[in-house]
C-alpha cells in the first residue's frame, strides 16, 4: 500500500502547508551499480547498528531506544538543511491543527505573567466569551491542577481538547476577593489568519498572519467588507500586510495571489530533476478591480508570503514596501511514517513569475524603508537569545543560491500603528502626500508571461 505524501511550504518560524500529491521519481541504476550502492549502504547501516548497540550496552545511564532512534533520524534530516526535520506524533498533530486553522478549545488569546496564564482577550462567540472570561483574568488552575510550573505551551495543550468536553478554570480576577471557578465546554475554534480595518477613512488594511485553509476565503470576505464599509468610489486601495508572516499553505498563497491577478504565472516549483517542474497560473478576475495595492514585507515575511509578494511584484500589480524579506525559497514534503509521526523533507525550490529564486536572497522591496527597532526591544531580544534581524542566509546549512546571498532585515512591527513608519508611508503614498516612481505599480511594465 502506497503511503500518501503532501507537499508543504514552511516559513521562517513555524510550519504550515499545502496539500498537493507528490510522487518521487526513482534513479535507475545498472545491475552492477545497484549492487555496489546497496552493499555500501548496508555497510553504513551496519555501522549505525554497531554504534546503537554500543550506546545501549555501555552508556552511563540506561537510554530509551525510541529517543535514540528519533535523535538519529533528526540528525540525518537536519544535516540536509534547516527545514528538513522529524515530527513525532504530537508535533505532527500540532502542525495539522495549524494548517486546518481550527481546533477544539476555549477561544482565548493568552500569555504568561508571574507564572500564571493571563487572558489577553477572549475571542467573540466562543466558550470563553460566553462564560464571561475577561481580558486581564489570571488562570491559576486547570481542572484543579496548578498552572504554576507549567510552560505556556503545556497550559495551552491542556486547555485544548475534544469538542464538547468540559474543563474547569480557576480564575483570579482583579477586584474579586475569591477565585472564580468557571466550567467551560470546548468547541471548534477557528484561528483567524486574516484581520482587516479601515485606515484613514478611505484605505482598506488587510493583515495576513499565516496561510492556513481559512486564508483565501478570509481575504475575499475582508475585501468585500472593506469595500462596503468605505464605499467603492471612495476606496483608495488596499494595504496587504505580510510582515512577520512565516508562510503556510502553498495553495493558499496561490489563492491570495490569484485574488488580485487576472492572468499569468503565479509560481513555479522545480525538484531535483527538470521533469519535476510545475507551474501554477492565475485565473481571470481581480477582486480588487484594479485598485492600487501596497504589500508590506520585512525580515519575518517568509515562504508563502514571499510567493505572494513576488508574484504581485513581477506582474506589477502591487508595490512592495518595507525591508528585505526572509529568503526562504524551498518546498517541503511531509511524509507520514509509522507511529503517527512524519518527516518533513525539502523536495523542491520555488521561483517567481520572472524566474527568480528568492532562496537566501529574499524579495527586495520596490520602496525600501527599514523599521527602526527600539533599544529596549533589542535588549530584551538579546537577553532572550533572539535575533531581531532574520534571514535564510544566516541559517546554518541553508541551501546555497549563488554568490549574492543576503542576510535579511529586522522582523519588527510596532504594536501601536501610530509608530509604524512603513504603514504610514503606505498611507501617505495612497493619499499622494508622498510620491515615488514605484507607486502606483504599472501592470504594463510587468515581466513577459
Amino acid at each position: 500500500m502506497m503511503r500518501r505524501t503532501s507537499v508543504f511550504l514552511f516559513g521562517a518560524a513555524a510550519g504550515a502547508l499545502i496539500a498537493v500529491g507528490a510522487t518521487q521519481p526513482r534513479l535507475l541504476l545498472q545491475p552492477s551499480q545497484a549492487v555496489a550502492a546497496a552493499s555500501d549502504t548496508y555497510r553504513q547501516l551496519n555501522l549505525f547498528g554497531d554504534v546503537f548497540e554500543r550506546v545501549r550496552a555501555d552508556y552511563v545511564e540506561k537510554p530509551e531506544d525510541g529517543k535514540l532512534i528519533e535523535a538519529a533520524i533528526n540528525g540525518m534530516l537536519s544535516s540536509l538543511d534547516p527545514h528538513s526535520t522529524y515530527m513525532d506524533a504530537k508535533d505532527f498533530r500540532d502542525m495539522q491543527v495549524q494548517t486546518r486553522g481550527q481546533f477544539g478549545g476555549l477561544g482565548i488569546e493568552v500569555t504568561m505573567e508571574d507564572g500564571l496564564v493571563k487572558v489577553v482577550a477572549p475571542i467573540d462567540d466562543t466558550p470563553a466569551a460566553k462564560a464571561g472570561v475577561l481580558a486581564g483574568d489570571l488562570i491559576a488552575k486547570l481542572d484543579g491542577e496548578e498552572v504554576k510550573g507549567m510552560t505556556l505551551n503545556q497550559a495551552v495543550d491542556k486547555m485544548r481538547g475534544a469538542v464538547a468536553t468540559p474543563i474547569k478554570l480557576t480564575i483570579i480576577r482583579k477586584g474579586q476577593d475569591k477565585p472564580l471557578e468557571l466550567t467551560l465546554t470546548r468547541d471548534i475554534i477557528n484561528i483567524k489568519s486574516v484581520r482587516s480595518r479601515v485606515e484613514a477613512d478611505d484605505i482598506g488594511y488587510i493583515r495576513i498572519t499565516s496561510f492556513s485553509e481559512q486564508t483565501g476565503e478570509g481575504l475575499k470576505k475582508a475585501i468585500a467588507d472593506l469595500t462596503k464599509q468605505i464605499g467603492e468610489d471612495k476606496l483608495k486601495g488596499f494595504v496587504i500586510d505580510l510582515r512577520n508572516n512565516p508562510g503556510g499553505l502553498l495553495d493558499q498563497a496561490i489563492d491570495v495571489s490569484d485574488t488580485f491577478l487576472d492572468r499569468g504565472e503565479i509560481v513555479s516549483t522545480r525538484g531535483r530533476n527538470p521533469e519535476e517542474t510545475e507551474r501554477r497560473n492565475a485565473r481571470p478576475g481581480d477582486l480588487a478591480e484594479g485598485k492600487p495595492i501596497i504589500v508590506l514585507v520585512n525580515g519575518g515575511s517568509a515562504s508563502a508570503s514571499e510567493i505572494v509578494a513576488g508574484a504581485l511584484q513581477d506582474h506589477k500589480r502591487a508595490t512592495v514596501l518595507g525591508s528585505l524579506s526572509f529568503g526562504k525559497g524551498s518546498v517541503q514534503t511531509v511524509i507520514p511514517v509509522s507511529g503517527n509521526a512524519a518527516i518533513k523533507l525539502t523536495t523542491a525550490r520555488y521561483y517567481t513569475p520572472s524566474g527568480r529564486s528568492i532562496q537566501a536572497k529574499g524579495i527586495q522591496p520596490d520602496i525600501e524603508l527599514v523599521q527602526d527597532v527600539p533599544q529596549d526591544v533589542k535588549e530584551k531580544a538579546e537577553a532572550a537569545g533572539v535575533e531581531t534581524t532574520r534571514g535564510e542566509a544566516s541559517l546554518k546549512g541553508h541551501l546555497k543560491n549563488g554568490e549574492d546571498e543576503q542576510t535579511g532585515s529586522p522582523a519588527y512591527v510596532p504594536p501601536d500603528p501610530k509608530d509604524d513608519t512603513q504603514l504610514k508611508l503606505a498611507i501617505d503614498l495612497m493619499h499622494g502626500v508622498q510620491k515615488n516612481a514605484a507607486y502606483p505599480a504599472d501592470p504594463k511594465a510587468a515581466v513577459p508571461n
